[in-house]
């Protein structure tokens, strides 16, 4: 890095270019989801698709999948509850569980945003070419493999 860059040392760190990957992609997520009508965030985005994929499944499943904490999971599934989105209904094999599914109304909304969504992607990496996209994909899917288990309680 040089001065006259205006760009610090500490600006081409890992962690410093995660977290602004993190807050361009949160910018475009909610710009796009907006604009097609909606206000779901990129967590209860990932939640609606991976209840779709998972029917009854419950809430400590869900934080594993979608790669939150438990409590994170609980307030993401009470808003998403509130919204008619899915439904939350005791388990028979374990009371202690609650399996979710998804309600028709979260089901229409993943199916009018799962191409917003797909769209989007490529605007968050915007200055790459195709092939750098899929190194940049490949790269990052293997350093998340790496990196420590999310805590799920």
């Amino acid at each position: 890095m040089t001065e006259e860059s205006g760009s610090t040392w500490s600006a081409m760190m890992p962690g410093h270019l995660i977290r602004r990957l993190h807050q361009i992609s949160t910018q475009v997520f909610a710009r796009r989801i907006r604009e097609a009508g909606s206000d779901l965030t990129p967590v209860q985005f990932a939640a609606l698709d991976a209840i779709h994929q998972q029917p009854g499944a419950d809430q400590a499943s869900l934080a594993h999948s979608i790669a939150k904490d438990r409590a994170t999971v609980g307030a993401v599934v009470d808003r998403m509850e509130q919204k008619g989105l899915l439904t939350r209904v005791v388990s028979d094999q374990d009371k202690r569980a609650r399996e979710l599914t998804l309600t028709d109304e979260g089901r229409r909304a993943l199916k009018v945003l799962m191409p917003v969504v797909a769209d989007l992607q490529k605007e968050i990496l915007a200055g790459l070419s195709e092939d750098e996209y899929r190194q940049f994909i490949a790269l990052a899917a293997k350093a998340a493999r790496s990196g420590e288990p999310v805590n799920g309680d």
